[in-house]
This record gives structure tokens, sequence and C-alpha cells, in this order.
């Protein structure tokens, strides 16, 4: 994993989008130079269509979740799915753009057919590499400090997150009496930790001592690991960079303090309310014409206002009212106690199964942005009801609303509609990776697999 501007990303992925960038620059230069008489000419002739063809197949690759490493991505029914409706959407858009090549070019359509065929081998290949093992050479050797229950979870999470790790094995921590791993996987330490770093050729250390009271740590063995070049991560880290986010069942508040993050300064602020609006003026107008019709739509199906607001909590638990296109019956809610939405739910109409499923109820919430009530990209903003109830029983719950909600968010790409207090507190724990971690870079990316969100429906209820 490296980290991008406060975000941690896949070596792998980084590796991969940069040679497919590269790779489609250089392929369409040749294919434009070819026709032209050579590349120093297709420059000045098609370097714009060739750098707007690479931009907008990135983002649609991106946006299709072919970069994801987890093992939930990379089965191959999904990688092909993904790689279907990347086609679909990527080989008119390359026609259209090299269509838009100059006149003087003698033939564009042989082109635009080459320029398809090399974006079809390229996407397969993507398929392909997305569910396909990492090389052995290329994982990262990672020996993790604790045979106990924080050990289990750490070795779990990494088998299932990271296909580039690679576990060489376990050390019981020096106040562990009961281990929780396998008797096989654990290492007798002989001599000290650097000395078995070294002859493991580890990488990384993953300190997951369930119990760290006086003595439980070599701190100085610890030391000399990480001077001797091997790096060295506590359990909130590990966590944090492993998953993107930040798990509270082992989650203290001098982490916390003392850590980094929470950059929330006026220039942050300002950049962050810039692309608001800019983005929210180009996607309202954009999607109006959806709007309109989604509007009759839902006066037509059912009696009622075809927009519907509700009080939500906001940045600094101020209340605002949200406005959404009514998915439900008038009487959802007869006696007046807000219900969490559930699976095929009975008040859900026809219509609001279909605008919920493409996140078209959402829509409306562009005007909260205008208005400043909410971010493009922030924690989703809960009921005062939910949210007095959930405080209490969930700790740090309240960090989320120390910034702006948001119509999208981190949790909403990475973990599916949630309807009870431990998905609440599943979701919290991305929620809070993006308030410790938020950046300009991050909403990026959070956009870029709402799409993908959208065009899959995962997660809608």
């Amino acid at each position: 994993m490296i980290r991008i501007l406060n975000h941690y990303v896949h070596r792998s992925a980084v590796r991969g989008m940069v040679f497919d960038f590269g790779l489609v620059v250089a392929v369409a230069l040749m294919a434009v130079g070819l026709q032209a008489g050579g590349i120093h000419l297709a420059l000045p002739l098609a370097g714009t269509h060739v750098v707007s063809f690479a931009a907008c197949l990135f983002v649609i690759t991106s946006a299709s979740g072919l970069y994801e490493s987890t093992a939930s991505a990379n089965t191959p029914a999904r990688s092909i799915a993904r790689a279907l409706a990347v086609l679909l959407v990527a080989l008119p858009l390359t026609y259209a753009i090299f269509g838009l090549l100059p006149h003087e070019l003698s033939n564009r359509h042989s082109v635009q057919f080459s320029m398809m065929a090399g974006v079809s081998a390229l996407v397969v290949r993507r398929a392909y590499l997305s569910h396909s093992s990492a090389a052995v050479a290329g994982k990262t050797r990672i020996l993790i400090f604790g045979a106990g229950p924080a050990a289990l979870e750490v070795g779990k999470t990494l088998k299932a997150a990271d296909p580039n790790a690679l576990i060489v094995g376990y050390v019981t921590g020096p106040n562990e009496r009961e281990p929780a791993v396998l008797a096989r996987e654990i290492l007798v330490l002989e001599g000290t930790l650097p000395d078995l770093a070294s002859s493991l050729a580890v990488d990384e250390i993953v300190v997951a001592l369930t119990e760290r009271r006086a003595g439980s740590m070599p701190l100085r063995q610890l030391l000399d690991c990480k001077v001797s070049g091997t790096k060295v991560y506590d359990l909130n880290t590990h966590f944090e960079k492993t998953l993107g986010q930040i798990r509270v069942d082992y989650l203290s508040a001098s982490w916390l303090i003392f850590g980094d993050g929470f950059n929330q300064g006026a220039w942050r602020t300002g950049v962050k309310r810039v692309f608001d609006i800019l983005s929210a003026t180009v996607l309202c107008a954009l999607s109006a014409p959806i709007m309109a019709v989604t509007a009759l739509l839902v006066k037509l199906e059912s009696p009622g206002p075809a927009l519907y607001r509700q009080e939500r909590v906001g940045q600094n638990g101020q209340t605002f009212n949200i406005a959404k296109f009514r998915s439900m019956r008038t009487d959802a809610e007869q006696d007046g106690k807000p219900v969490w939405a559930s699976a095929n739910d009975n008040r859900v109409t026809r219509v609001g199964q279909i605008i919920r499923r493409l996140r078209i109820d959402e829509l409306p919430q562009l005007f909260n942005v205008l208005r400043g009530d909410m971010s493009l990209v922030g924690p989703r903003p809960e009921r005062p009801y939910f949210v007095e109830q959930l405080t209490q029983e969930i700790p740090f719950y309240a960090l989320r609303h120390s910034v702006k909600p948001g119509v999208t968010g981190w949790a909403q790409v990475r973990y599916p509609y949630g309807a009870t207090v431990e998905d609440s507190q599943e979701k919290l724990q991305f929620d809070l990776y993006y308030v410790k971690n938020h950046t300009l870079f991050l909403d990026l990316v959070v956009l870029m697999e709402t799409v993908g969100v959208v065009l899959t429906g995962k997660g809608a209820r």
C-alpha cells in the first residue's frame, strides 16, 4: 500500500493505472501516426483527442472497479460483468472521439476501428488481471507480532483484502497465554525480533497485541526493525491502510489525538466548497430532464408530493431539511416513529424501487449542496432520532458530524445499505476514515466509485 494525499492505495492498482494510461496514449499516437505519416505529425493533429480519450477511459475503468484488489471484487464473473459494462460505454466513446479527428487525416475510420480493437484488448487484459493472483515475487512479506484475537483478525483482513500480502507467520507476545491463531502458523522466536525479520526478509511488521500491559511490547527491538528498513505498523494504522476504515473496537482517543489527519483548515474548506458549487451546478443542469420525468412519474403513481423533506443532522450537530424524491407511500410512518428501510420494504412504491436502485431519489440533494447544508462527498446525514440512539451506543459516533454530510460518501461506496446498529457501526468506521483523511483526491475517488455503485445498483434498498 502507498499513501497518496492521505489516502491509501494498492501499489498494484497504481501501477496498473499508470501503465494502462501510458499504453493507451502510446497506442493512440501510433494509430494516428500511421495515417498521418509519423508520430511527430500525429501530435499537432490529434494530441488533444488522444489525451481526452485516455482520460475518459481512465475514469471509466477506475469507476468500474477493475483496479480493485479485494477478494470480493476479483471473482471471474464480476470481472467479466465489469469489463462488459466498460466496453458498452468505452467503445461508442472511442468511435465518437476519434471521429472528430481533422479532415486532412486520410483514413479516420482505420484509426477509429483500430482504437476500438485496442480498447477491447486492454479491458479484457485488465479484467483478467483483476482476479488473477499476484506473483509471489511481488508480494509484501508481513510478520504479525501477536497471536491473540487481534492478531487473528489482522490475518483475516490481510487475506481477504490484500492479495499482495504474504503472511510469513505470527510471533506470540510476552503476555499472551492462549494463542487464537493456529499453532503451525506461530514462529518460535529464538533470537531477537530484528534477527527473525531479517532472516525471513520481512517487509512489514504489524503489532497486533490484545494485551498491552507493561513489558508486552519489545519497543527497542521494534525500533531496531524500523531503523533497519522494516515498516512497523500498529493495529489501528493497519486497519486504516488495509481496509480504508478506522476500527472502533480497537480505537483509542490518544491514537486519534496524536496521529495525523483531521486537516480541516480554511484552505481545505474553501477548496471543497468551490468544488461542491461547481460540481452541483453542472450535475443539476445535466440531471434536470431526469428530475422532471421522475417528479412526474412519482405524482402519477401515488397521491402526495413528488418531493419530501425530512430533518437530518448536519455539521456540528446542526439540523436541516433534506430534499429527496418520494419513494414511499405517504403513510409510511403512520405512528410517527422513525423506521429504517429494509430489504423488499413494502412501503416503497414501484417507481420508488427504480429510483432508489438508480439513486435518482437523491438528486434533489444537489440543491442542499448549493445552499451549503451538505457537501457532494461526506458522511450521509442521519435523522435526529437515530443520531441520539447511535451516539449513546457507538463510541466516537459524534465525530462524523465534524464535517458536512454528503450526497455520497466513502461508507456508501464501501458498505451496503444498513438498517441496524451493527450496520451503523460498520459504516461509522468508514466515515471516520473519511473525516480523518478527506482531501479533494479522496472526494474524486469516492465520486468515481459512486458511478460504479449506481451502474451496478449495489447496496440499493
